[in-house]
């Protein structure tokens, strides 16, 4: 009996093993689909053809996104040997993608019942996170006598110029209204990482 009882434990620490390694490809398969949803999301974005200060300014808040970039998900599940069974996208805090999944085969056979058709379910939740925002650029412009002389405050606030300020100082650049096609990608401008659910 003592043997028998040795064996038995054997078979379910065996067990538990195939759970858990079975549990870590689940976490792999969210990881690498909510990832894919939110690289998706961030890689279609692009600049207006005109400058918006507040549309801009939305823009690189990193809030445009949709389902429409769960597919990317669930194709990266597939590769992983697992089915997407929900993915959410969410605006607020941050622009994220919540994925969850399930492994396409179960744990196997086991002295524990059930696990022979148990699968593995796992969530991640991935985050687009914005690098830089929009700020006034204060550094002193020269200006003519003309546009002193004649005080037309509309005039002023369309010459008012505008700089984009990032994280990484390497990043920063200036924005010119009249050559919008030399801005950077706009994706370049955001990383996208792993969050806590």
């Amino acid at each position: 009996m003592v043997v028998a009882g040795l064996l038995f434990l054997a078979f379910a620490y065996f067990a538990v093993g195939q759970a858990s390694m079975k549990k870590n490809e689940a976490q792999t398969a969210a990881d690498a689909a909510a990832l894919a949803a939110a690289q998706n999301a961030r890689d279609v974005w692009e600049w207006p053809d005109a400058f918006d200060l507040e549309q801009w300014d939305d823009l690189l808040s990193g809030q445009d996104i949709g389902a429409a970039s769960c597919s990317a998900g669930g194709l990266l599940a597939a590769q992983n040997d697992a089915r997407q069974v929900a993915c959410e996208h969410d605006f607020w805090p941050e622009a994220s993608y919540t994925v969850k999944v399930e492994t396409n085969e179960a744990v196997g056979s086991s002295v524990i019942a059930g696990t022979d058709t148990e699968k593995a379910l796992a969530t991640a939740r991935a985050v687009i996170e914005p690098r830089c925002r929009i700020e006034q650029d204060t550094r002193p412009r020269p200006t003519s006598s003309a546009d002193d002389d004649d005080g037309d405050t509309d005039e002023a606030e369309e010459k008012k110029a505008y700089k984009v300020v990032c994280d990484d100082s390497d990043f920063d650049f200036d924005i010119d209204p009249k050559n919008i096609e030399l801005l950077p990608e706009l994706a370049d401008l955001f990383s996208v990482h792993l969050a806590d659910k």
